[in-house]
């Protein structure tokens, strides 16, 4: 199978979550699809407060009840937003009500390990490409970063005019186990892209982050319920 296969995708549903998590009719489910872009794009992106993108946001799960709109920010460094005294989630829950039109709940999540979260690998790996860094460099120092932080496994692909070259290539780097095709593995994945002078540079990253909880206990209990070997049969003369 030569196709890439997303490894969030491919796991959704069944051991990771939805980021979205919500009912709706057949009427409203594209406009409601539609609100959830703005949401992430708004507080990604945000128009006037450049230290969102320095707070290092991983992802932003929304989920919908009849009366709000549940919005959960996991972030590397939560004071960016928070604020003193809470007084910046206060008015990003205002500007998210006008966006949308409805009562919005926002919670913020601190990450327990920011250093291994593909996504923020990956957009550390762009602002240091824009930046006029050597790629080389760059990425060496990113694997060596995340596999000092705990993770399995790390890979960097690179697409784009590196060291601005005229012609467009493709540059991978891997270190450690990626198992891609096994569930139980906890593969994230993160992509961003630097601007540089000679064009836009595609940045993805896959991280291991280990096994499932609860997979690590299943092992043993495994083994014990297995059948008996056959004792070697003896022959007498």
């Amino acid at each position: 199978m030569g196709q890439k296969v997303n490894p969030i995708g491919f796991r959704t549903g069944i051991m990771l979550p939805h980021k979205s998590r919500w009912y709706a009719a057949k009427k409203e489910f594209g406009p409601l699809l539609l609100e959830d872009f703005k949401i992430r794009k708004f507080i990604k992106n945000h128009p006037s407060k450049s230290q969102y993108r320095q707070a290092g946001i991983d992802k932003i799960e929304i989920e919908r009840t009849r009366d709000e709109v549940k919005v959960v920010l996991h972030v590397a460094r939560p004071g960016l937003i928070i604020g003193k005294k809470g007084q910046e989630v206060e008015i990003l829950q205002e500007e998210l009500q006008n966006l949308t039109g409805r009562r919005v709940n926002l919670k913020i999540e601190e990450l327990a390990r920011p250093e291994i979260m593909a996504q923020l690998v990956a957009e550390d790996i762009s602002q240091q490409l824009a930046k006029r860094s050597s790629f080389r460099r760059t990425m060496k120092r990113a694997i060596e970063s995340v596999m000092d932080g705990g993770a399995k496994g790390i890979k960097i692909q690179l697409a784009g005019r590196l060291g601005g070259a005229e012609m467009a290539r493709c540059e991978k780097a891997t270190a450690g186990s990626l198992p891609l095709s096994t569930l139980r593995a906890k593969i994230d994945y993160g992509f961003a892209e630097a601007s540089t002078a000679q064009g836009n540079i595609g940045v993805q990253v896959w991280v291991n982050q280990g096994m499932f909880e609860g997979d690590a206990s299943d092992g043993p209990d495994a083994q014990a319920s297995e059948a008996p070997k056959k004792p070697k049969r003896t022959y007498k003369r």
